[in-house]
C-alpha cells in the first residue's frame, strides 16, 4: 500500500471503523477484530483487496428510508497488521490500535492453554479496549 492509501484506509477506521477485541464463538478467547460498515460496497471491496483480506457482510435496512449497507470484518493477524500499517495515520483509534499492537500478542497463548495470569492479562486487555470503545 501507498502512504495515501494508507492514510485513506485510516480515515476510514477512524470515521466508519470499529477496533475491538471479539469473539468468533463462544468458547473461543476474544481476538482483535477491525470493522468498517459502509453504504458503499465498492469502497469495502477496494479496502479488501488492498489489505489482501476480511469478510464482506450485507446489513438489510431497518428503516423505508434507510439503504441497505455493507460491513467489512478483519480479523486476527490481518486486523493487527493493518492497524500496524496505518497507525501513524489514525487520530481517533489510535489509541485502540497502539493497545493491540503493544500487549496482544504478549497476553496471548500461542498453543491456546493460558496460565491464570496470562487469562487475567487478556481479560484486562479486553476491558481496556471495551473502555476505549466506550468513549468513541
Amino acid at each position: 500500500m501507498t502512504s495515501e492509501e494508507k492514510a485513506y484506509i485510516a480515515g476510514i477506521i477512524d470515521g466508519e471503523g470499529t477496533v475491538t477485541l471479539s469473539r468468533a464463538h463462544v468458547e473461543e478467547l476474544p481476538a482483535p477484530k477491525l470493522s468498517v460498515a459502509n453504504n458503499s460496497l465498492e469502497l469495502l471491496k477496494w479496502i479488501r483487496e488492498k489489505v489482501g483480506s476480511g469478510v464482506i457482510i450485507k446489513r438489510s435496512k431497518r428503516e423505508p428510508q434507510h439503504k441497505d449497507h455493507y460491513v467489512l470484518d478483519i480479523s486476527n493477524n490481518w486486523a493487527l497488521d493493518l492497524l500496524m500499517d496505518v497507525k501513524e495515520y489514525l487520530i481517533i483509534k489510535k489509541p485502540h490500535a497502539e493497545l493491540l499492537i503493544l500487549r496482544y500478542k504478549a497476553v496471548t497463548s500461542r498453543n491456546g492453554r493460558y496460565t491464570r495470569e496470562l487469562l487475567a492479562g487478556k481479560l484486562q486487555l479486553v476491558n481496556e479496549i471495551r473502555a476505549l470503545n466506550q468513549r468513541c
